[in-house]
């Protein structure tokens, strides 16, 4: 059985590529979740719901870039560097 080879994005690019997909997925999520409750499980779900992802996604990834350094640093206020 033979693996796919691909190219791996290098280390650099971590910062933009992990609030990438976080946005993604939880915006996917989440605009699923107020989608299919405001609208129940109808047709007009099925078509409302990539919009209302679209819009999200377009807001979180931005506002995740930029607050994602102040994330940080509160984590590690909070939170106990290992021993």
């Amino acid at each position: 059985m033979s693996r796919l080879a691909f190219r791996r994005l290098p280390a650099r690019y971590a910062a933009v590529v992990m609030p990438f997909i976080l946005s993604v997925l939880m915006t996917f999520v989440v605009s699923g979740i107020s989608t299919l409750k405001a609208l129940g499980p109808t047709a007009a779900f099925l078509w409302t719901w990539p919009e209302s992802w679209a819009l999200s996604w377009i807001v979180a990834f931005p506002t995740l870039l930029l607050v994602l350094p102040l994330v940080r640093r509160l984590v590690a206020v909070v939170v106990a560097p290992p021993a």
